[in-house]
This record gives structure tokens, sequence and C-alpha cells, in this order.
């Protein structure tokens, strides 16, 4: 399965584009990290690691994950 990593220095986050519904949520939570119209749309430099966690752990495709 394809997937990409974005990393903060800290934790990594893990995108696996085939499982992502495309709910938003990521978006409306944490709109300085996830921008659809940017590339690269995700940049976890724009949160801190606690908010960055709390926000993958409400993704409801599961399409984020987390790799500390």
């Amino acid at each position: 399965m394809n997937q990409h990593e974005y990393t903060n220095g800290e934790i990594t986050i893990i995108w696996k584009p085939e499982l992502c519904q495309h709910a938003g949520i990521c978006v409306k939570l944490l709109p300085n990290v996830y921008n659809p119209k940017e590339k690269p749309w995700l940049k976890p430099e724009n949160a801190s690691s606690d908010e960055l966690i709390k926000q993958v752990h409400q993704c409801p495709s599961g399409a984020l994950s987390i790799k500390k």
C-alpha cells in the first residue's frame, strides 16, 4: 500500500491515500497543518506533537497514523 511520511522532528505522520475517505476532519481540526491545495499538503511543523496525535486519533478511515 502506498504511504507518505511527514515529520515535525519528534513524531511522524503516516498517510495512506488509498484508505482516505476525504472526510475533512483533519483539515477542520488543524487547518494550519492540512491544506489539500498546497504541496506538500501536510505540514506537521505547524502544530505541536500533542495536537497532531490528538487529531490523528480522530481520523475516521485510519488513513493517518503516528510513528514515534
